[in-house]
């Protein structure tokens, strides 16, 4: 665990709470690999940690969190690890609704839905049914996700709707996406220590503030999280203007 981590948690400012965090949850494989364990070990560990984070962050008032939780290009992985990462998300669905209905989480699905294996894809649709009228925390599940597949796949809807390319706005793609209404990212976070985004989101974190944290993902604790959330509030964001004296 991090020094950070191992901190005394610090309160969160409530004025400055990001509506909308991107988490890009990296470092289980090396988690595992430091203690002598099979990846999916990590991946297990991962999952306990993105409970209490959305535990957390559903805590303190943040309305979405999205988590990267298997991109386009984790195809490329093992095939025993791609099937346990599968067996791992539809049983963690199935298995998680008291909990989502304990604290009134909404869950629902960003990714190309049609290249899931087909019990994944009912057990999302299940999950997204369910909790539709849950007005809590909103978490957004990237799964088979990639910034760039999202952005393609919306301009094939477009076509698809003879929309004139002359008159397209960034209302007129946002609206194809996956999610229309999903608000654009406040703070990206990413553990691991990686510094980079990943293909995660391109469109909606345009002016997301970035944060890196060297602490593996599953060592990511409620601690850490309040950390980054009070640094978040010293951010200035300017969206492209300068500030007023």
């Amino acid at each position: 665990m991090s020094e950070a981590a191992m901190e005394t948690e610090q309160p969160i400012i409530s004025s400055a709470i990001p509506a909308h965090i991107g988490i890009i949850m990296d470092g289980n494989g090396r988690w595992a690999k430091k203690r002598g364990l099979p990846r999916t070990m990590g991946h297990k560990q991962g999952l306990t940690a993105a409970k209490r984070i959305v535990t957390k962050a559903a805590e303190v008032g943040i309305k979405y969190v999205t988590l990267y939780t298997f991109s386009t290009e984790n195809w490329k992985r093992s095939q025993s690890e791609v099937g346990y990462l599968m067996g791992l998300i539809k049983g963690h669905l199935r298995a998680e609704f008291d909990f989502y209905k304990k604290n009134g989480i909404r869950i629902r699905h960003i990714g190309d839905l049609d290249g899931l294996p087909a019990d994944v894809r009912t057990e999302i649709k299940n999950a997204v049914h369910e909790t539709a009228l849950f007005t809590g925390l909103t978490v957004v599940l990237a799964i088979n996700y990639g910034g760039r597949d999202e952005i393609i796949r919306g301009v094939r809807r477009l076509m698809q709707n003879s929309k004139d390319p002359r008159t397209l706005t960034e209302a007129d793609l946002s609206a194809s996406f996956d999610i229309p209404d999903l608000p654009d990212v406040d703070l990206l976070i990413r553990t691991g220590g990686e510094k980079r985004i990943s293909n995660f989101l391109l469109w909606h974190a345009s002016y997301a503030e970035l944060l890196f944290t060297d602490t593996l993902w599953p060592d990511y604790d409620e601690k850490e999280f309040s950390k980054d959330l009070n640094e978040f509030k010293k951010r200035t964001r300017r969206f492209g203007a300068v500030p007023e004296k």
